[in-house]
């Protein structure tokens, strides 16, 4: 998936175990600008430092999974998380600020010119 917006905040990266570490950014998403969305991103272990590359207010976009998972805490009640986890980041075209696209699950597409 990839989403186009301006970046409007970044935050410390965050080791969280010895063998994990991310960062987090918030993306300004204007579909209806007079309703602006401001959306958390994640970066991951080698992934953290493509946010070096941006300051604040650049319009930026971001390629990223939507993950899910499920946690039981000690009482016995599971919750559910969902990240969008950055892996690659570039600096947007501003004739087209705001979008999203998904991107095709299936490398085989229907619509593909190549004969094989």
């Amino acid at each position: 998936m990839q989403i186009t917006g301006k970046l409007f905040k970044v935050f410390e990266g965050n080791q969280v175990t010895d063998k994990f570490k991310k960062r987090e950014f918030v993306v300004e998403y204007a579909e209806n600008t007079q309703y602006p969305e401001f959306i958390l991103f994640q970066l991951n272990q080698d992934k953290c430092s493509l946010i070096d590359a941006f300051k604040v207010n650049d319009s930026i976009e971001v390629h990223f999974n939507l993950t899910g998972r499920p946690w039981t805490n000690k009482e016995g009640v599971t919750k559910y998380f969902t990240n969008l986890v950055a892996w690659k980041l570039n600096k947007a075209d501003n004739a087209n600020p705001q979008s999203i696209v998904e991107e095709p699950r299936s490398e085989n597409s229907s619509d593909d010119d190549l004969p094989f």
